[in-house]
């Protein structure tokens, strides 16, 4: 498979002890194209996160080196309930607690309906709660979870928009004052309008304080015969 099909599919990481429950899990993830990573139990899947140390000293096959997957993206977790040692439940806690993973979504398995134990894992944060055997309309449903992981990482990799010196200059130049724009003739008709009334309002002005003058307004009494 070529490097941009890898890329391009969801990374899921399965955790159950029950090795029948594991290869049932793994088919049906990868009948929806996923890539699958599977563990059997959850010190394990820790391991493989990243949150404990690699023990030197184990010796099971079915352990995941953390050394050759530690930068593999995980998005999304699925794990049994009930598991010696540390149990589904536990590893949720774990998984909500850490700032680096707590943003992976993890899904709940079980063969039990135990109403009290959901409620719990939903109010710790799981985003599903399945009983088994897990079915393939129960995987179809992992798809909107995992796109949330998928759009984070896209937007944690866009780098962010610096305004540098050019940069700015260009937005400076968009808030310059547009030239003024040239009078075309209908502008200088109205002008020329305008002037014309201002120079007849002058003259109006003119005659009337000419009548108004007091050598008009004056009766001429000399010419009037004495009574």
């Amino acid at each position: 498979m070529g490097m941009a099909a890898t890329e391009s599919q969801f990374h899921v990481l399965a955790v159950d002890d029950s090795v029948i429950d594991r290869k049932l899990i793994e088919r049906l993830l990868k009948t929806s194209a996923c890539q699958v990573t599977t563990v059997d139990s959850g010190s394990k899947a820790l391991e493989f996160l990243g949150l404990q140390e690699h023990d030197k000293n184990q010796t099971n096959q079915s352990c995941v080196s953390l050394d050759n997957h530690q930068e593999a993206e995980i998005n999304l977790i699925i794990t049994d309930y009930c598991m010696p040692g540390m149990t589904g439940y536990d590893l949720l806690k774990k998984i909500k607690e850490s700032s680096s993973l707590r943003n992976i979504p993890v899904v709940i398995m079980s063969s039990e309906n135990v109403p009290s134990r959901i409620t719990r894992c939903l109010e710790e944060g799981a985003e599903e709660f399945f009983l088994k055997p897990v079915r393939l309309s129960d995987v179809n449903k992992l798809k909107p979870h995992m796109m949330k992981t998928k759009c984070k990482s896209h937007k944690q990799q866009q780098p962010e928009t610096i305004i540098t010196e050019t940069n700015q200059e260009s937005i400076d130049i968009a808030y310059v004052v547009p030239p003024q724009v040239p009078q075309t003739e209908s502008d200088n008709t109205v002008l020329q309008q305008q002037s014309q009334a201002n120079s007849n309002n002058n003259n109006k002005r003119k005659a009337l304080e000419e009548n108004l003058s007091p050598d008009r307004t004056r009766p001429r009494f000399s010419s009037l015969a004495a009574i």
